[in-house]
């Protein structure tokens, strides 16, 4: 017995000429449909996490310690790039 998942339908009004072509010629090159195109966009952006979620995560996360300051290693850095460009 086959399953078909429930779809839903999702109607965008007020949409600019100028996008609804854009996306229309860049779904053709693709060799899909608008539709396809949309769906597989909105599925895209359904997936990622939202800000609130990426900064819940970074706020979870334990302390980096670093052994030493970020603006020591970036000069020590710099200048170990210096000597191998051999600038003064």
């Amino acid at each position: 017995m086959l399953r078909f998942a429930s779809m839903s339908i999702i109607q965008v009004r007020d949409i600019s000429e100028e996008t609804h072509r854009r996306l229309k010629a860049r779904a053709a090159e693709e060799g899909r449909t608008l539709s396809e195109l949309i769906r597989d966009e909105l599925d895209r952006v359904a997936e990622r996490p939202t800000w609130a979620e990426v900064a819940e995560r970074i706020g979870s996360r334990e302390p980096v310690r670093l052994s030493t300051a970020s603006a020591a290693a970036v000069r020590a850095a710099r200048e170990e790039r210096d000597e191998q460009l051999d600038r003064p």
